[in-house]
């Protein structure tokens, strides 16, 4: 009887912690979109860049499921290769600014005094601009191209990876662990890297998913304003710029590209919401 109770005991908060709704949902949408990136030139039923211009700006039919755009081209065939520039542009940004912002942090919560300062009157100052506006000047500056709109994103994006990676470095080096880490004698590095980022990694993940959310809508931005992906690369911001002269007649060319960046943006922030709520100890039912 003692056995029983103590394996249910043992298997309650088990299922307590079982993954969040958000999480799911936002899991979800994030593989379809991953698979459809993955997949598009398999998936796709016809090539994205074929013409047909005598059947321009039909709309959907059993042959073309989301219609043609105003050169005949499928619609989605464009949307399934333009997943697969969203995923590039969101995993390439996170990665690289993760990386440069995730070092930049953890170097000032480490070291403190005047590189502490330096590089966050640096990070100040990146943020004392709106990221879109500077990352339209830095595009404008270097020309449209797939390189220059990732480095520009990445340009604006380090801030946030080093301002949370910071504070989770000044929150954990005097913790007794870390402490006795030093007093034995261990090197600041292997601290750092064995002991302190493992523990920041939690809130790191989180900020990666809601990045990488917040660079697909920032392609699409600077894409839909022509300082993006370049024709005839489909992208989804750009099929947005090319459909928004055929509203009343062919209201497809806007609307699903529109519902593309809808579903990967919730779904990343799902995503996000959910990784807080299962990672964070204190908002566990």
């Amino acid at each position: 009887m003692t056995g029983a109770a103590g394996v249910g005991r043992a298997v309650a908060p088990w299922r307590r912690r079982r993954p969040p709704r958000d999480a799911l949902v936002g899991g979800a949408l994030v593989a379809a979109l991953a698979l459809a990136a993955l997949l598009a030139p398999w998936l796709a039923p016809f090539d994205p860049a074929e013409q047909r211009l005598e059947q321009r700006l039909e709309g959907p039919s059993a042959a073309h499921p989301l219609g043609l755009d105003e050169l005949g081209r499928d619609v989605l065939s464009r949307l399934l290769h333009g997943a697969r520039v969203s995923l590039l542009v969101g995993l390439s940004v996170v990665f690289l600014a993760g990386l440069l912002g995730g070092a930049a942090g953890a170097l000032a919560g480490w070291s403190g005094g005047a590189m502490d300062a330096a590089l966050m009157r640096l990070a100040d100052v990146v943020l004392a601009f709106p990221g879109i506006l500077l990352a339209i000047a830095l595009v404008g500056v270097l020309g449209p191209a797939l390189e220059h709109l990732i480095a520009a994103l990445v340009a604006i994006g380090w801030v946030g990876y080093a301002r949370l990676l910071r504070a989770q470095v000044l929150a954990w080096r005097e913790r007794e662990f870390v402490l006795a880490g030093r007093a034995l004698g261990l090197p600041p590095w292997r601290l750092l890297l064995r002991h302190l980022l493992p523990n920041a990694l939690p809130p790191f993940l989180v900020q990666v998913s809601l990045g990488m959310a917040g660079a697909i809508l920032a392609e699409a931005s600077l894409s839909f304003l022509g300082l993006g992906i370049q024709p005839p690369t489909p992208s989804w911001g750009a099929m947005i710029n090319a459909g928004r002269g055929h509203l009343l007649d062919a209201p497809h060319l806007t609307l699903f590209p529109g519902l593309a960046i809808l579903a990967a943006v919730l779904g990343l922030n799902f995503l996000g919401d959910g990784l807080v709520e299962a990672l964070d100890p204190e908002r566990r039912p």
